[in-house]
């Protein structure tokens, strides 16, 4: 079950690219969205608000550019929230599921300790049951092959 839970690692990554894509976004909103967007300052404030989800600060976009650069970060800051909140919400998970795991692993180690004793058992069985055969089948091979 512990593969299903998603690793948190990928914060270390996501949140400096968020934070490089606000100053990128908000220096080519500076310059695509001349009539919105007064400064490069202007541009990363209202880059900060589409990756937070709050919206538009002032107006919208009037170019192409501007309406895809926000789109875009409109969707990256919505994933980062969706992940940032699921790693946040597996912590508590993992918290409250610990118990169990370590009552299924307990239970998986008496599994195979048990499998391994039928193993050997099986094995012992077989070489008594192989060894009188084993003698016979040589008596009769050295017998056909003179």
């Amino acid at each position: 079950m512990s593969a299903l839970r998603p690793s948190r690692g990928w914060l270390r990554v996501a949140v400096p690219a968020a934070v490089v894509t606000v100053l990128l976004a908000g220096g080519g909103l500076a310059a695509v969205e001349t009539e919105t967007v007064s400064s490069y300052a202007d541009g990363v404030l209202w880059a900060l608000s589409l990756m937070t989800t709050v919206g538009f600060v002032g107006g919208i976009p009037h170019t192409a550019v501007g309406k895809l650069i926000a789109a875009g970060l409109m969707l990256f800051g919505f994933a980062l929230l969706a992940m940032t909140t699921a790693a946040v919400a597996s912590l508590f998970v993992s918290e409250v599921e610990a118990p169990a795991d370590e009552r299924e692993r307990a239970f998986e180690d008496e599994v195979l300790r048990e499998l391994r004793a039928l193993n050997a058992r099986l094995d012992a069985l077989e070489d008594r049951r192989v060894a009188p055969q084993g003698r016979e089948a040589g008596s009769g091979a050295t017998a056909g092959s003179g």
